[in-house]
């Protein structure tokens, strides 16, 4: 279990990495970190930005387990 320094540092550095993403929907995802995992969450307009949300956060995610509730508006 990472300490509380470390999880709100890795949750910063994920909410960074997005929001400085080219692709817009990316910059709206929400970032929340806890105990052992980080949960994305938000709205995207497709699977391809879904899953490019989770893998631009997988490089800082320092062993955190990712939790992707990103939704894929229809």
């Amino acid at each position: 279990m990472l300490t509380i320094e470390l999880r709100t540092e890795v949750t910063n550095t994920a909410s960074s990495v997005l929001s400085r993403s080219p692709v817009r929907d990316l910059r709206r995802i929400r970032v929340d970190g806890k105990a052992d995992h980080l949960k994305l969450s938000g709205k995207v307009r497709s699977y391809y930005h879904k899953q490019l949300a989770q893998e631009t956060v997988r490089g800082v995610a320092r062993g955190m387990r990712l939790v992707n509730q990103i939704q894929v508006k229809s």
